[in-house]
């Protein structure tokens, strides 16, 4: 294979420890046998780099050499053929953290520690991946994700953020799996403040991306009326909804009186004859704030 692709390029290259410096503007690839190889990107076009991403790994030398245990999962995402049952559940872990905050080989070594096993990460760059946590390898039982991030922002000063993916018991549709939670991540975070997000809050955000950018406006104008300019009162009803239309969770987390909390989710059925206390009307009040919140 290396062969054929120095007759195809000539900026191929493989790569030597012992080169004084790396050559400027190359994309470069780990082959199956733990080479690092590499092309000048002024000769590389877009499908030939998805080609050789095919059947190479992408590679970056700020991130850490793929496990043997890593290459196996690509294998599995990438493959099209029916393949064995695995022996435990897992699930695949977005995360996502701002560029330059961490090395990567220090973000593994720190993950690493919240486990009893070890964890394999697929990188997509060198500030986000995915995480793939198998059931027995396993977190221990008082570490959530929530408090992974915490720890990361009180230690590191490393701000994270997280969508948890579900637990699955066999390796049939893994691209289809992989794909899902890195096309949510990159809606869901741009409108949410959270820093872990599950696969079951992610699919309201999913429906409102799908649907046609004149139907979000519609709803977010026909469901949200003469709030939908004023930011701090949505802000207010989303709070309430995110609180599980608790009136005294939301009060303290926004620093209000319940009653005055109650004066403004009285003020809003009165105005729209919408009850956000009727968890069905409640629904469509998140997805019309989704809609609202949603950039065309």
């Amino acid at each position: 294979m290396l062969d054929t692709l120095k007759k195809i390029f000539s900026t191929f290259l493989i790569f030597d420890e012992n080169l004084p410096e790396l050559p400027d503007n190359y994309e470069w690839f780990l082959t199956g046998n733990d080479e690092i190889v590499g092309i000048s990107k002024q000769e590389l076009s877009g499908k030939d780099k998805d080609i050789l991403s095919a059947f190479m790994t992408p590679y970056s030398f700020h991130i850490p050499k793929p496990t043997k245990q890593e290459h196996l999962w690509k294998e599995r995402i990438n493959s099209t053929s029916i393949m064995e049952e695995p022996d435990e559940r897992f699930r695949f872990v977005y995360f996502l953290f701002n560029k330059n905050q961490i090395e990567p080989m220090i973000f593994k070594a720190t993950i690493q520690e919240f486990f009893s096993g070890p964890i394999s990460i697929l990188w997509e760059s060198q500030h986000e991946g995915i995480i793939i946590e198998q059931q027995e390898a396993y977190m221990e039982e008082s570490i959530s994700y929530d408090q992974i991030s915490d720890t990361l922002m009180s230690d590191l000063y490393v701000k994270i953020k997280f969508l948890v993916g579900p637990f699955l018991s066999q390796y049939t549709g893994l691209r289809n799996y992989y794909s899902f939670l890195l096309e949510s991540a990159a809606s869901v975070f741009t409108v949410t403040d959270k820093t872990v997000v599950t696969y079951v809050e992610v699919i309201p955000y999913n429906l409102v991306e799908h649907t046609a950018p004149d139907k979000r406006r519609e709803i977010s104008n026909f469901i949200l009326a003469d709030f939908k300019d004023d930011e701090d009162f949505l802000h207010t009803i989303r709070t309430f909804i995110d609180c599980n239309l608790n009136i005294s969770v939301t009060a303290k987390k926004l620093y209000m009186h319940r009653n005055s909390l109650q004066y403004r989710i009285d003020k809003f059925h009165e105005k729209t004859g919408i009850d956000l206390k009727q968890f069905e009307q409640a629904v469509t009040v998140y997805l019309a704030l989704l809609a609202h919140m949603h950039k065309d």
